[in-house]
Protein backbone atom coordinates (compact mmCIF):
# COMPACT_ATOMS: atom_id res chain seq x y z
CA UNK A 1 0.00 0.00 0.00
CA UNK A 2 1.09 3.44 -0.65
CA UNK A 3 1.94 5.54 2.33
CA UNK A 4 1.98 9.57 1.20
CA UNK A 5 4.66 11.58 3.14
CA UNK A 6 4.70 14.95 4.18
CA UNK A 7 8.45 16.44 4.67
CA UNK A 8 9.00 19.01 7.13
CA UNK A 9 12.65 19.40 6.81
CA UNK A 10 13.77 18.61 3.29
CA UNK A 11 17.35 19.37 2.75
CA UNK A 12 18.45 18.49 6.39
CA UNK A 13 20.31 15.93 7.08
CA UNK A 14 17.27 14.04 8.22
CA UNK A 15 15.19 14.91 5.41
CA UNK A 16 17.65 13.73 2.57
CA UNK A 17 17.74 10.45 4.38
CA UNK A 18 13.88 10.24 4.79
CA UNK A 19 14.17 10.98 0.48
CA UNK A 20 17.08 8.17 0.26
CA UNK A 21 13.87 5.82 1.72
CA UNK A 22 11.53 6.91 -0.56
CA UNK A 23 14.19 6.50 -3.56
CA UNK A 24 14.62 3.35 -2.63
CA UNK A 25 11.15 1.60 -2.43
CA UNK A 26 9.00 3.78 -5.06
CA UNK A 27 6.52 1.65 -4.59
CA UNK A 28 5.77 2.30 -0.69
CA UNK A 29 5.97 6.26 -0.51
CA UNK A 30 5.36 8.97 -2.24
CA UNK A 31 6.29 12.62 -0.82
CA UNK A 32 3.20 14.85 -1.20
CA UNK A 33 4.76 17.90 0.16
CA UNK A 34 7.93 19.19 1.24
CA UNK A 35 9.00 22.18 3.69
CA UNK A 36 12.82 23.47 3.72
CA UNK A 37 14.57 26.73 5.09
CA UNK A 38 16.99 28.93 3.12
CA UNK A 39 18.52 25.79 0.65
CA UNK A 40 16.57 26.40 -2.28
CA UNK A 41 18.63 24.64 -4.45
CA UNK A 42 18.58 21.80 -3.10
CA UNK A 43 14.56 21.94 -2.46
CA UNK A 44 14.65 22.59 -6.33
CA UNK A 45 16.38 19.43 -7.02
CA UNK A 46 14.20 17.61 -4.92
CA UNK A 47 11.19 19.06 -6.19
CA UNK A 48 11.91 18.35 -9.98
CA UNK A 49 12.37 14.56 -8.78
CA UNK A 50 9.21 14.07 -6.53
CA UNK A 51 6.82 16.29 -7.66
CA UNK A 52 5.19 17.42 -4.48
CA UNK A 53 1.96 19.13 -4.22
CA UNK A 54 2.85 21.83 -2.00
CA UNK A 55 6.59 23.37 -1.08
CA UNK A 56 7.33 25.66 1.31
CA UNK A 57 10.84 27.88 2.23
CA UNK A 58 12.16 30.51 4.94
CA UNK A 59 10.61 33.88 3.30
CA UNK A 60 8.98 35.54 0.75
CA UNK A 61 12.27 35.91 -1.29
CA UNK A 62 13.19 32.34 -1.16
CA UNK A 63 10.11 31.37 -1.93
CA UNK A 64 10.69 33.70 -5.28
CA UNK A 65 14.21 31.95 -5.94
CA UNK A 66 12.68 28.50 -5.88
CA UNK A 67 10.20 29.54 -8.86
CA UNK A 68 12.93 30.55 -10.82
CA UNK A 69 14.40 27.47 -10.62
CA UNK A 70 11.51 25.47 -11.56
CA UNK A 71 8.70 24.98 -14.35
CA UNK A 72 5.81 27.11 -14.78
CA UNK A 73 3.38 24.67 -13.19
CA UNK A 74 5.24 24.79 -9.75
CA UNK A 75 4.11 28.60 -9.50
CA UNK A 76 0.90 27.85 -7.51
CA UNK A 77 2.75 25.16 -5.44
CA UNK A 78 5.03 27.19 -3.36
CA UNK A 79 4.58 29.08 -0.21
CA UNK A 80 6.84 30.10 2.71
CA UNK A 81 7.43 30.96 6.70
CA UNK A 82 5.29 29.40 9.42
CA UNK A 83 1.98 29.29 7.44
CA UNK A 84 3.88 27.69 4.74
CA UNK A 85 5.05 25.05 7.52
CA UNK A 86 1.65 24.27 8.85
CA UNK A 87 0.05 24.02 5.42
CA UNK A 88 2.88 21.35 4.77
CA UNK A 89 2.75 19.35 8.26
CA UNK A 90 -1.13 19.69 7.68
CA UNK A 91 -0.96 18.67 4.05
CA UNK A 92 -4.79 16.51 3.42
CA UNK A 93 -3.03 13.86 1.40
CA UNK A 94 -0.43 12.88 3.76
CA UNK A 95 -0.70 10.19 5.97
CA UNK A 96 2.43 10.60 7.71
CA UNK A 97 4.28 13.68 8.41
CA UNK A 98 8.11 13.82 9.61
CA UNK A 99 8.49 16.49 11.50
CA UNK A 100 12.60 17.04 11.27
CA UNK A 101 12.85 20.89 11.37
CA UNK A 102 15.77 21.84 13.90
CA UNK A 103 15.17 23.65 16.90
CA UNK A 104 11.74 25.35 18.28
CA UNK A 105 10.38 26.04 14.68
CA UNK A 106 8.90 22.33 14.68
CA UNK A 107 6.69 22.46 17.41
CA UNK A 108 3.62 24.40 16.24
CA UNK A 109 3.78 22.30 12.77
CA UNK A 110 3.99 19.09 14.75
CA UNK A 111 0.96 20.33 16.67
CA UNK A 112 -1.04 21.14 13.54
CA UNK A 113 -0.25 17.71 11.68
CA UNK A 114 -1.46 15.94 15.01
CA UNK A 115 -4.96 17.84 15.15
CA UNK A 116 -4.95 16.81 11.19
CA UNK A 117 -5.06 13.45 12.05
CA UNK A 118 -1.70 12.93 11.03
CA UNK A 119 0.83 9.99 12.10
CA UNK A 120 3.81 11.81 13.14
CA UNK A 121 7.39 10.82 12.60
CA UNK A 122 9.43 13.05 15.22
CA UNK A 123 13.31 13.99 14.43
CA UNK A 124 11.91 17.20 16.20
CA UNK A 125 13.17 16.78 19.77
CA UNK A 126 12.13 19.85 20.57
CA UNK A 127 8.96 19.40 19.94
CA UNK A 128 8.97 16.70 22.96
CA UNK A 129 11.19 19.15 25.59
CA UNK A 130 9.02 22.47 24.85
CA UNK A 131 5.65 20.93 25.21
CA UNK A 132 5.64 17.58 25.72
CA UNK A 133 2.26 16.88 28.10
CA UNK A 134 0.49 19.05 24.93
CA UNK A 135 2.29 17.35 22.77
CA UNK A 136 1.28 14.20 23.95
CA UNK A 137 -2.19 14.52 25.13
CA UNK A 138 -3.35 15.75 21.68
CA UNK A 139 -1.80 12.79 20.31
CA UNK A 140 -4.01 10.73 22.37
CA UNK A 141 -7.17 13.03 21.94
CA UNK A 142 -6.81 12.57 17.98
CA UNK A 143 -5.64 9.30 17.68
CA UNK A 144 -2.42 9.55 15.81
CA UNK A 145 0.61 7.58 16.62
CA UNK A 146 3.96 9.54 17.09
CA UNK A 147 6.96 7.33 16.12
CA UNK A 148 10.13 8.43 16.85
CA UNK A 149 13.15 9.23 14.20
CA UNK A 150 16.15 9.70 16.83
CA UNK A 151 18.07 6.42 16.79
CA UNK A 152 18.19 6.15 20.51
CA UNK A 153 14.40 6.84 20.88
CA UNK A 154 13.88 4.39 17.98
CA UNK A 155 16.15 1.73 19.64
CA UNK A 156 14.19 2.26 23.06
CA UNK A 157 10.99 1.90 21.00
CA UNK A 158 12.11 -1.61 19.40
CA UNK A 159 13.37 -2.44 22.97
CA UNK A 160 9.83 -2.05 24.67
CA UNK A 161 8.30 -4.07 22.19
CA UNK A 162 9.87 -6.96 24.26
CA UNK A 163 8.17 -6.57 27.18
CA UNK A 164 5.69 -4.80 29.22
CA UNK A 165 6.03 -1.10 30.35
CA UNK A 166 5.09 -1.58 33.53
CA UNK A 167 8.13 -3.93 34.28
CA UNK A 168 10.29 -1.41 32.88
CA UNK A 169 13.04 -0.36 35.61
CA UNK A 170 15.12 1.56 33.52
CA UNK A 171 15.32 3.92 30.51
CA UNK A 172 19.15 3.84 29.15
CA UNK A 173 20.06 6.51 26.76
CA UNK A 174 23.57 6.40 24.78
CA UNK A 175 25.59 9.08 24.34
CA UNK A 176 28.86 9.31 21.67
CA UNK A 177 30.35 11.84 23.81
CA UNK A 178 31.24 13.81 21.13
CA UNK A 179 34.55 15.26 20.11
CA UNK A 180 35.61 16.66 23.29
CA UNK A 181 35.10 12.50 25.51
CA UNK A 182 37.83 13.14 28.37
CA UNK A 183 38.62 16.30 27.61
CA UNK A 184 38.91 18.84 31.11
CA UNK A 185 36.93 22.28 31.33
CA UNK A 186 40.13 24.31 30.64
CA UNK A 187 40.69 22.59 27.54
CA UNK A 188 37.22 23.21 26.48
CA UNK A 189 37.51 26.59 27.17
CA UNK A 190 40.03 26.71 23.83
CA UNK A 191 37.71 24.30 21.68
CA UNK A 192 37.24 25.99 18.21
CA UNK A 193 33.78 26.24 16.15
CA UNK A 194 35.88 23.67 13.52
CA UNK A 195 36.71 21.29 16.38
CA UNK A 196 33.17 21.48 17.79
CA UNK A 197 31.49 20.49 14.64
CA UNK A 198 33.59 17.47 14.09
CA UNK A 199 31.46 14.87 15.57
CA UNK A 200 33.26 11.47 15.26
CA UNK A 201 30.39 9.07 14.39
CA UNK A 202 27.62 10.96 12.66
CA UNK A 203 26.78 13.23 9.75
CA UNK A 204 24.49 16.16 11.08
CA UNK A 205 23.73 19.52 10.97
CA UNK A 206 25.51 22.19 12.53
CA UNK A 207 22.96 23.22 15.57
CA UNK A 208 22.91 19.42 16.38
CA UNK A 209 26.44 18.61 16.04
CA UNK A 210 27.35 21.74 18.57
CA UNK A 211 24.71 19.91 20.90
CA UNK A 212 26.45 17.10 20.66
CA UNK A 213 29.54 17.87 21.86
CA UNK A 214 28.13 20.09 24.93
CA UNK A 215 25.88 16.80 25.77
CA UNK A 216 23.02 19.00 25.28
CA UNK A 217 21.63 17.10 22.94
CA UNK A 218 21.91 14.02 25.16
CA UNK A 219 19.91 16.31 27.63
CA UNK A 220 16.96 17.32 25.33
CA UNK A 221 16.92 13.61 24.48
CA UNK A 222 16.58 12.83 28.12
CA UNK A 223 13.49 15.31 28.69
CA UNK A 224 12.00 13.92 25.19
CA UNK A 225 12.01 10.55 26.86
CA UNK A 226 10.33 11.32 29.90
CA UNK A 227 7.33 12.37 27.24
CA UNK A 228 7.82 9.86 24.26
CA UNK A 229 7.69 6.68 26.77
CA UNK A 230 5.22 8.39 30.01
CA UNK A 231 8.03 7.50 32.50
CA UNK A 232 9.56 9.68 35.51
CA UNK A 233 12.86 11.21 35.10
CA UNK A 234 14.57 8.99 37.87
CA UNK A 235 13.36 6.08 35.49
CA UNK A 236 16.20 7.68 32.78
CA UNK A 237 19.64 6.99 32.77
CA UNK A 238 22.89 8.23 30.42
CA UNK A 239 25.86 5.69 29.49
CA UNK A 240 28.56 7.35 27.07
CA UNK A 241 29.09 4.78 24.50
CA UNK A 242 31.55 6.06 22.19
CA UNK A 243 31.32 3.24 19.58
CA UNK A 244 27.23 4.69 18.69
CA UNK A 245 26.96 0.46 18.08
CA UNK A 246 24.56 0.21 21.30
CA UNK A 247 21.60 3.16 20.35
CA UNK A 248 20.14 2.34 23.68
CA UNK A 249 19.11 -0.08 25.86
CA UNK A 250 15.75 -0.96 27.95
CA UNK A 251 16.04 -2.68 31.36
CA UNK A 252 13.52 -4.64 33.13
CA UNK A 253 12.35 -5.50 36.78
CA UNK A 254 13.89 -9.47 35.92
CA UNK A 255 17.12 -7.80 35.29
CA UNK A 256 17.17 -8.33 31.80
CA UNK A 257 18.33 -5.54 29.86
CA UNK A 258 17.65 -5.31 26.19
CA UNK A 259 19.64 -3.25 23.77
CA UNK A 260 19.22 -2.19 20.42
CA UNK A 261 22.42 -2.10 17.95
CA UNK A 262 23.44 -1.62 14.26
CA UNK A 263 25.87 0.35 12.45
CA UNK A 264 25.32 4.11 12.85
CA UNK A 265 23.31 4.90 10.07
CA UNK A 266 20.04 7.28 10.36
CA UNK A 267 18.16 5.09 7.21
CA UNK A 268 17.80 2.81 9.52
CA UNK A 269 15.66 4.34 12.59
CA UNK A 270 14.06 6.30 9.70
CA UNK A 271 12.97 3.95 7.87
CA UNK A 272 11.62 1.59 10.73
CA UNK A 273 9.14 4.84 11.55
CA UNK A 274 8.15 5.11 7.94
CA UNK A 275 6.97 1.39 7.58
CA UNK A 276 6.30 0.18 11.10
CA UNK A 277 5.48 -2.00 12.01
CA UNK A 278 7.28 -3.85 9.37
CA UNK A 279 10.95 -3.72 8.77
CA UNK A 280 12.07 -3.46 5.10
CA UNK A 281 15.22 -4.51 3.53
CA UNK A 282 17.63 -1.64 3.01
CA UNK A 283 20.76 -3.76 2.36
CA UNK A 284 23.31 -1.55 4.68
CA UNK A 285 26.29 -2.95 5.76
CA UNK A 286 25.38 -5.79 8.53
CA UNK A 287 26.59 -5.50 11.77
CA UNK A 288 30.07 -7.61 12.52
CA UNK A 289 30.47 -8.09 16.03
CA UNK A 290 33.54 -9.80 15.52
CA UNK A 291 34.98 -6.79 14.06
CA UNK A 292 33.96 -3.98 16.61
CA UNK A 293 36.55 -4.00 18.75
CA UNK A 294 36.04 -3.44 22.60
CA UNK A 295 32.28 -1.78 22.82
CA UNK A 296 32.91 0.86 26.22
CA UNK A 297 30.44 2.29 28.32
CA UNK A 298 31.36 4.92 30.66
CA UNK A 299 29.61 7.75 33.24
CA UNK A 300 29.02 10.73 31.54
CA UNK A 301 30.98 13.96 33.72
CA UNK A 302 28.15 16.47 35.01
CA UNK A 303 31.10 18.62 35.95
CA UNK A 304 32.89 19.29 33.11
CA UNK A 305 29.79 18.59 30.65
CA UNK A 306 27.14 20.58 33.02
CA UNK A 307 24.38 20.78 30.01
CA UNK A 308 23.23 17.07 30.89
CA UNK A 309 22.39 17.95 34.75
CA UNK A 310 20.74 21.19 33.67
CA UNK A 311 18.30 19.18 31.50
CA UNK A 312 17.69 17.00 34.76
CA UNK A 313 17.06 19.52 36.22
CA UNK A 314 14.73 21.25 33.55
CA UNK A 315 12.90 18.25 33.95
CA UNK A 316 12.67 18.17 37.73
CA UNK A 317 11.25 21.51 37.69
CA UNK A 318 8.52 21.29 35.15
CA UNK A 319 6.55 24.11 34.34
CA UNK A 320 8.54 26.33 31.02
CA UNK A 321 11.77 24.76 32.38
CA UNK A 322 12.48 22.68 29.68
CA UNK A 323 11.37 25.42 27.14
CA UNK A 324 13.52 27.58 28.61
CA UNK A 325 16.46 25.21 28.84
CA UNK A 326 15.89 25.09 24.87
CA UNK A 327 15.23 28.79 24.17
CA UNK A 328 18.69 29.63 25.33
CA UNK A 329 20.43 27.05 23.88
CA UNK A 330 19.46 28.01 20.45
CA UNK A 331 20.72 31.38 20.66
CA UNK A 332 23.91 30.89 22.84
CA UNK A 333 24.69 27.96 20.06
CA UNK A 334 24.07 30.48 17.45
CA UNK A 335 26.30 32.84 19.08
CA UNK A 336 29.23 30.29 19.07
CA UNK A 337 28.43 29.48 15.69
CA UNK A 338 28.89 32.95 14.81
CA UNK A 339 32.17 33.06 16.98
CA UNK A 340 30.81 35.85 19.33
CA UNK A 341 31.35 33.03 22.64
CA UNK A 342 33.52 30.69 23.30
CA UNK A 343 32.42 27.54 23.94
CA UNK A 344 32.09 27.11 27.58
CA UNK A 345 30.02 30.19 27.67
CA UNK A 346 27.42 28.32 25.51
CA UNK A 347 26.20 26.37 28.88
CA UNK A 348 26.71 29.60 31.21
CA UNK A 349 24.12 31.17 29.05
CA UNK A 350 21.53 28.54 29.26
CA UNK A 351 22.39 28.51 33.25
CA UNK A 352 21.91 32.34 33.81
CA UNK A 353 18.95 31.92 31.70
CA UNK A 354 16.83 29.43 33.68
CA UNK A 355 17.91 31.25 36.88
CA UNK A 356 16.13 34.10 35.41
CA UNK A 357 13.19 32.97 33.11
CA UNK A 358 10.78 29.71 34.94
CA UNK A 359 7.03 31.57 35.30
CA UNK A 360 4.32 29.40 33.72
CA UNK A 361 2.58 25.78 33.31
CA UNK A 362 3.36 22.97 31.19
CA UNK A 363 0.06 22.91 30.13
CA UNK A 364 -0.47 26.04 28.76
CA UNK A 365 0.64 26.63 24.88
CA UNK A 366 0.95 30.37 25.50
CA UNK A 367 2.42 30.52 28.56
CA UNK A 368 5.48 28.28 26.62
CA UNK A 369 5.97 30.45 23.67
CA UNK A 370 5.74 33.34 25.78
CA UNK A 371 8.69 31.88 27.66
CA UNK A 372 10.71 30.99 25.30
CA UNK A 373 10.29 34.34 23.63
CA UNK A 374 11.42 35.68 26.86
CA UNK A 375 14.28 33.29 27.53
CA UNK A 376 15.44 34.60 23.91
CA UNK A 377 15.73 37.80 24.93
CA UNK A 378 17.45 37.01 28.59
CA UNK A 379 20.00 34.77 26.60
CA UNK A 380 20.85 37.73 24.05
CA UNK A 381 21.51 40.02 26.63
CA UNK A 382 23.59 38.24 28.34
CA UNK A 383 25.49 37.17 25.52
CA UNK A 384 25.81 40.98 24.14
CA UNK A 385 27.27 41.34 27.85
CA UNK A 386 29.85 38.91 27.55
CA UNK A 387 31.14 39.18 24.36
CA UNK A 388 31.74 43.23 24.92
CA UNK A 389 34.73 41.69 27.63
Amino acid sequence: MMKNISLLGATGSIGVNVLEIVRKFPERFTVCAMAAGNNVELLARQALEFEPEILSVADEQKARELQSLLPAKFKDKITFGAKGNLLVAAFSEAEITVTAIVGSAGLLPTLAAIDAGKNIGLANKETLVMAGKIVMDRVKENGVRLLPIDSEHSAIFQALEAGRKKDVEKIILTASGGPFLGKSSEELQMVTRDQALNHPNWSMGKKISIDSATLMNKGLEVIEAKWLFDVGADTIDVVVHPQSIVHSLVEYHDGSVLAQMGVPDMRIPIAYALSYPERMVLELPSLKLSQCGSLEFIEPDYTTFPALQLAFDALETGGVAPAVLNAANEVAVEAFLGQRISFSEIIRTVARTMDIVHDGSEDNLEHILQADAIARIEAGKFIDAIAKV
